[in-house]
Parts: structure tokens; sequence; C-alpha cells
């Protein structure tokens, strides 16, 4: 692990009963139950909130690179994250896709920012090599 320089925010969670129970912040601005994936429970899954956060972070990273850049960022743009719970032999792992929506950029502009936001955001950071992603960029 890399020293860190300067730490820019500290989530706080606390989690009860794991996939069938309830996590909250330590905040109170986040509090949801939990389900495991595919039940009829009523609660969100970790896959779920990974996709989101990811896709947010993700976003924000875009716009970042697209300023350095000097272009445009559409106010549409848009990014579906699909965040795979898999199972080989007894193992569990992850994987996902992105499918991002940059309307209106030209296509080598728009896979020049995605790449390079993979290269800025967090959370892609933290998956590089440890999961197969795969970004599909529509224009």
């Amino acid at each position: 692990m890399t020293s860190l320089k300067k730490v820019l925010y500290t989530a706080r969670a606390h989690t009860r009963g794991g996939r069938e129970g309830a996590s909250r912040t330590d905040d109170g601005r986040l509090s949801v139950t939990l389900s495991p994936p595919g039940t009829a429970g009523n609660g969100t899954n970790p896959e779920q909130l990974f996709a989101v956060g990811w896709s947010a972070c993700f976003l924000s990273a875009m716009q970042l690179v697209a300023r350095k850049m000097k272009v445009a960022f559409p106010a549409d743009t848009a990014d579906d994250v699909e965040v795979d719970l898999c199972l080989t032999g007894d193992a569990f792992s992850l994987q996902a896709r992105h499918t991002v929506r940059l309307p209106g950029v030209e296509p080598d502009i728009a896979r020049a920012i995605v790449d390079a936001a993979h290269q800025t955001c967090p959370y892609s950071k933290a998956t590089h090599g440890n999961i197969e992603v795969v970004t599909n960029v529509i224009t």
C-alpha cells in the first residue's frame, strides 16, 4: 500500500447481519436494509451499492479529465455499471461492465476521456488487475 499524503475524506459504515442485515453510515445520511442478490427481500445488496458508488465516482473522474483536456462535457453523459457476483468452484469474485454515453463527443476523444478516467477514479484503480472490467463507449 502506498503512503497517503493527505486524507480527503473517510467514510464510516456499521453493518450487522451481513447480506441479510442492515448498514448505516456514522453521520446517518445513508441507512439501508440488505438482502441477498436475486431474492425477494426488500433491501439492496453490496453489488448494487458498489455499482452506484463506482458509476458516480467514474463520472466525476470523466468530468475532471474532460476539463483538463479542454473538452466540453455533455450534461447528459451517463455511466451504466453492471457488477456481477460470480462463483468459480467455491470461490466468489466480481466482474463489471461500464456502458458510458458521451453524446456528441468524437469517438476517439470519448475513448481517451474514458481511458484516462480509469487511471483517475479510485474505484477503477482499486479494481484494476483484480477483476475483469469491460468498458463500452457510446457517442
